[in-house]
């Protein structure tokens, strides 16, 4: 007696909702919305972390090593390109807490 079989690798496919690439699009970046703004945030995890960077909330350094948040304006007035220029470095806890 012959087994029915599923759906093939390419019909599961098919049948899936489509994965959200736009955040290729930003560098890895996603968005969040914070205090009435759109923000693009991306994670830093602490072996990337090669340079020393002040956070703009709290006032002191995020060291090299320490997993950190980088973020930066949706809607910056110049375009996407002056947002990644103004992007800011903040303690995880920093950010969170805003």
């Amino acid at each position: 007696m012959a087994r029915s079989r599923g759906p093939n690798k390419y019909q599961r496919a098919a049948q899936s909702p489509q994965r959200d690439v736009t955040r290729l699009s930003y560098g890895g970046a996603r968005k969040e919305w914070l205090r009435g703004r759109e923000w693009f945030v991306r994670d830093i995890p602490a072996h990337r972390a090669e340079k020393a960077y002040r956070c703009p909330e709290c006032g002191t350094d995020v060291p090299v090593g320490q997993a950190h948040i980088v973020a930066w304006p949706a809607d910056h007035l110049f375009g996407d390109e002056a947002g990644v220029r103004d992007r800011r470095h903040f303690h995880a806890h920093c950010w969170r807490g805003r």
